[in-house]
């Protein structure tokens, strides 16, 4: 029986996982298949309902992280912290709900020399940006500043910090860190930032930008022009997806072939 994958979401066009998942597959030898599927908030518990015994795993985008957790049997650990799910393995009938963001971003950002953060700030504030602040916290990150468009659902996001034992203040978006960070994370879509990127940037030793349409985005492109260091959406996804993979098949697969797919479907240099 051929067992099928997809990344589920709305928009869903622009994935990379599709490509990143099937070359994951070609490397194990697996004739599994993975599809993006266009799926919005109201119609995730009919798309799962409707999901047969070929079926064994599922990513998640905006904006289902956080609708999907009351529709699964059992949610991790590292998913419930935050609230939001981005996989899902189907197995004995059961869905089970897991977060591989927030140890992809602790991956991604190790592979670039960045093991310990003191303090960063963080943009926006949906469920990629709690995992980011929760990796940041594996990070031993003391202090966060976290800049939003919404201030009452930024101070909601330093309030859960807060609580977490990290020093996190709110913000709002069209300013900038008042004061110099070692990492700025981006997890709002680039058009958000096209007027503040350089204010932005040098405020940041390191910029990370979880984004990658359009690529590479104007923020980091702008990093690159002040000679910061730079982490890319690409490398997130590859990490994540590597723990994706892992969980839907329980094979290992080297970073580098999904991020090698990936980069090749952009059309870009990595």
């Amino acid at each position: 029986m051929v067992r099928r994958c997809a990344v589920l979401g709305k928009p869903i066009a622009h994935s990379l996982s599709p490509v990143m998942h099937r070359a994951a597959y070609q490397h194990l030898g697996m004739d599994w298949t993975y599809d993006a599927i266009e799926v919005d908030e109201a119609g995730l518990a009919r798309f799962l309902t409707g999901l047969d015994e070929r079926w064994r795993g599922l990513s998640l985008t905006m904006p289902l992280k956080r609708v999907a957790l009351p529709l699964l049997d059992e949610v991790s650990d590292t998913a419930r912290e935050v609230r939001a799910v981005n996989t899902i393995v189907l197995e004995d009938g059961e869905r089970r709900g897991h977060n591989t963001d927030i140890p992809g971003i602790v991956a991604a950002l190790a592979e670039h020399g960045v093991t310990g953060v003191s303090g960063a700030a963080v943009l926006g504030t949906g469920a990629t940006a709690a995992s980011s602040i929760a990796a940041l916290i594996r990070m031993g990150v003391a202090e966060v500043v976290i800049l939003g468009r919404d201030p009452d659902e930024a101070a909601a996001l330093a309030g859960w910090a807060g609580s977490l034992g990290v020093r996190a203040e709110a913000t709002s978006l069209d300013t900038s860190p008042a004061r110099e960070v070692e990492l700025l994370v981006s997890t709002v879509p680039a058009a958000a930032l096209s007027a503040m990127a350089h204010t932005l940037v040098q405020a940041a030793a390191v910029v990370f930008d979880v984004g990658y349409s359009p690529w590479p985005s104007p923020l980091l492109e702008t990093a690159l022009s002040a000679g910061r260091r730079i982490v890319t959406g690409v490398d997130l996804l590859a990490h994540q997806a590597v723990l994706q993979v892992a969980l839907m098949t329980g094979d290992t697969v080297p970073v580098d072939v999904l991020r090698r797919a990936a980069v090749a479907q952009l059309g870009s240099p990595e």
